[in-house]
């Protein structure tokens, strides 16, 4: 179980998330929407570590993450919301690097990566930098590295944002079926259809504030004869789309 308590990241006078409260179970794959700086990844980069929320608690698996990091650290794999990073090394140079940082030993590294690498394409390349791969590339690259050591917690940031449809396809049976072991997966994602898909819940953000967390399903039903899509977009979009339009096409240009 992972829990945000009154979770809050300020930036000066700009508050990137306020007050977030929720629970993440075992066993579920649970899914962030919301448009671009709503705080999804804020939220996912308190959880990781790599930022210091300004005030509030995480928790995982009973465990306070200010007080026990590298502990919860070997918990989670993560993906981060870009695959542009350590360009200088190969491919193989990096998953080496993931390998040490877990503790893996070469037994369990060759024969996790072996697994990964053919499900991806990506054994051939081992020896290519990062900086020569294409961003598709570069992203099974990053995922291969967090799987790797197939921790309990898989928290992926926009993980199938340039994948090719057979890797995203793969990427998808992976996260059910971690989730099916009785393990956890976090996603973020700006695509409604694969958050329909995969979640069984869901949170929405909006300018850091917290307005839906359940199930795709109970969202439906809250408006029966509209789309998941239209029910977003009344929530998370512009209160004004319909009068935007209209002024739009009624404008003159001359």
């Amino acid at each position: 179980m992972i829990e945000f308590i009154n979770v809050s990241k300020d930036y000066g006078t700009k508050q990137a998330l306020k007050t977030l409260s929720l629970s993440i179970k075992q066993g579920e794959i649970f899914g962030f929407l919301g448009h671009n700086g709503a705080g999804k990844s804020t939220t996912i980069k308190s959880l990781v570590s790599i930022i210091q929320p300004s005030n509030g608690s995480i928790t995982v698996d009973g465990l306070a993450l200010a007080e026990h990091r590298q502990t919860i650290k070997k918990k989670i794999a993560y993906v981060p919301d870009t695959p542009d990073i350590f360009l200088q090394l190969t491919a193989g140079e990096y998953w080496d690097l993931i390998a040490a940082a877990y503790e893996l030993d070469d037994q369990q590294k060759q024969t996790r990566l072996n697994e990964l690498a053919t499900l991806f394409d990506m054994l051939s390349h081992q020896d290519e930098t990062l900086a020569s791969f294409s961003h598709g590339m570069r992203q099974k690259t990053i995922i291969i590295g967090a799987l790797l050591p197939d921790p309990d917690i898989w928290i992926l940031d926009e993980p199938l944002q340039g994948l090719d449809p057979q890797a995203a396809f793969d990427l998808k049976e992976m996260m059910k079926a971690h989730a099916a072991k009785g393990k956890t997966v976090i996603f973020s994602t700006h695509a409604l259809d694969t958050a329909q898909q995969l979640c069984d819940r869901l949170a929405i953000l909006k300018k850091g504030e917290l307005i839906y967390n359940g199930s795709v399903d109970d969202l439906l039903a809250q408006s029966p004869n509209e789309t998941l899509e239209s029910i977003y977009l009344k929530m998370a979009g512009r209160q004004s789309d319909t009068q935007l339009v209209e002024r739009v096409e009624g404008a003159s240009y001359e």
